[in-house]
């Protein structure tokens, strides 16, 4: 693989009292991406923000805005989303009725398109929409909450999907349990996008967060 890989840190995990800044402050510090969890108490058992709170932050940062949307449906929410400035829009396939069509609307938005899986999902659930997407995101964890350890046993899943996806020009992002000790596997197993919450945000500062983001890259093989 090449050095092509990018760092997302989650605003899940920022001081919530002032996001605004916290963008800003993370984006200075070297993250690549901003991924915007959303959650809707229903399809997982949190609630987090919605288009207002999107569309307030937008000015923070021109770095690319990643929206993984834990909702269901999300359908109807998806033009909202791209308005309010996201850039990419990640649906999960479990929660979607019509997969497919949902991508194609995505990418009519203007916006990259992308699917993601749960652990239990097996990556077959996603093989026939690969050439709809830009990305695909293999939960690392039980979607919901920040701060939850990585489970091992995704890394053959991510195995498995960097095969599927083969020449495809699609990123292969994970999401959750991203650490300084498990970023290297997870690098080794072929994804090249890695959301981290807690790992970026631990210790409150725009000093905290640059070592944070240089302790992943250089863990993953990158300095």
């Amino acid at each position: 693989m090449g050095g092509d890989i990018l760092i997302a840190p989650s605003i899940l995990s920022s001081d919530f009292s002032r996001l605004g800044e916290e963008i800003a402050a993370v984006d200075r510090a070297g993250a690549d991406w901003i991924h915007l969890d959303v959650m809707d108490g229903h399809f997982v058992p949190n609630i987090t923000f919605g288009p207002p709170v999107v569309a307030a932050v937008r000015g923070a940062s021109r770095k690319f805005f990643d929206a993984h949307l834990m909702i269901e449906p999300a359908d109807p929410y998806l033009e909202a989303f791209a308005k309010a400035g996201c850039d990419g829009i990640t649906v999960h396939a479990e929660a979607s009725t019509h997969l497919d069509r949902t991508l194609q609307a995505i990418r009519g938005l203007g916006c990259k398109p992308g699917v993601a899986i749960n652990p239990a999902t097996p990556e077959t659930a996603i093989e026939y929409v690969l050439d709809r997407v830009d990305l695909v995101l293999v939960m690392t964890v039980n979607p919901g909450f920040g701060g939850q350890s990585f489970i091992p046993a995704t890394l053959e899943k991510i195995r498995r999907l960097r095969t599927l996806i083969g020449d495809r020009p699609i990123r292969l992002q994970v999401d959750g349990g991203v650490a300084p000790d498990t970023i290297g596997a997870i690098r080794a197993a072929g994804a090249d996008t890695f959301v981290a919450g807690s790992a970026v945000y631990r210790g409150g500062t725009e000093v905290s967060y640059r070592d944070n983001i240089a302790k992943l890259r250089e863990h993953a093989g990158l300095n």
